[in-house]
């Protein structure tokens, strides 16, 4: 069910799309679809917090490492890539959310949250040495992850393994295009 209403939302748009269609292309009525959901933003708010959740869960396990930050901050951008391979439609839509609604504005806060995590990530490894520290860690974590997050614009399963993919963008993230000699 969360599925097809996602896959609606991200064809139609958030707003275009009604319960109606949603049962339809279930084949159900929308009396059937009221009686697992309360209606179209409770399906809003479980799509992005799906989303949401993955990339908490890849935050919470790169920062549990016991490394360096510059480390801990390339794994969470591999972790996010993958995460976002595996449940691609629902960063999809999380990414097109505008705060129009209840379940759009907890997402944006969910997000900017997300952000602050990466944002003292990148400090602290820029306090370590491993980054740049002439670049404001808000600017390069909102560049990492609009480097990570156009991966829904392009990406699709069949264009290469995600683990590779993980690799490909943390490593151009902290190697560059360069060829290093």
């Amino acid at each position: 069910m969360l599925a097809a209403a996602v896959r609606l939302f991200n064809t139609r748009g958030y707003d275009a799309t009604s319960m109606f269609d949603v049962a339809e292309s279930l084949g159900i009525t929308k009396s059937t679809l009221y009686h697992h959901v309360s209606g179209k933003e409770q399906l809003l708010t479980m799509a992005v917090d799906r989303a949401l959740d993955g990339l908490f869960e890849a935050a919470e396990a790169a920062l549990r490492e016991e490394s360096a930050a510059t480390v801990r901050l390339k794994d969470l951008i591999r972790r996010s890539v993958l995460v976002l391979a595996d449940r691609l439609e629902f960063v999809t839509l999380l990414l097109r959310v505008r705060g129009n609604t209840a379940a759009e504005q907890h997402a944006l806060s969910r997000r900017r949250e997300f952000d602050r995590i990466v944002t003292d990530l990148v400090k602290q490894a820029q306090a370590e040495g491993g980054v740049r520290a002439d670049v404001d860690p808000a600017t390069a974590a909102r560049l990492l992850f609009g480097m990570v997050n156009s991966l829904i614009e392009w990406y699709r399963p069949d264009r290469g393994a995600p683990e590779s993919i993980a690799d490909t963008v943390a490593d151009l993230a902290f190697d560059g295009l360069r060829h290093r000699a």
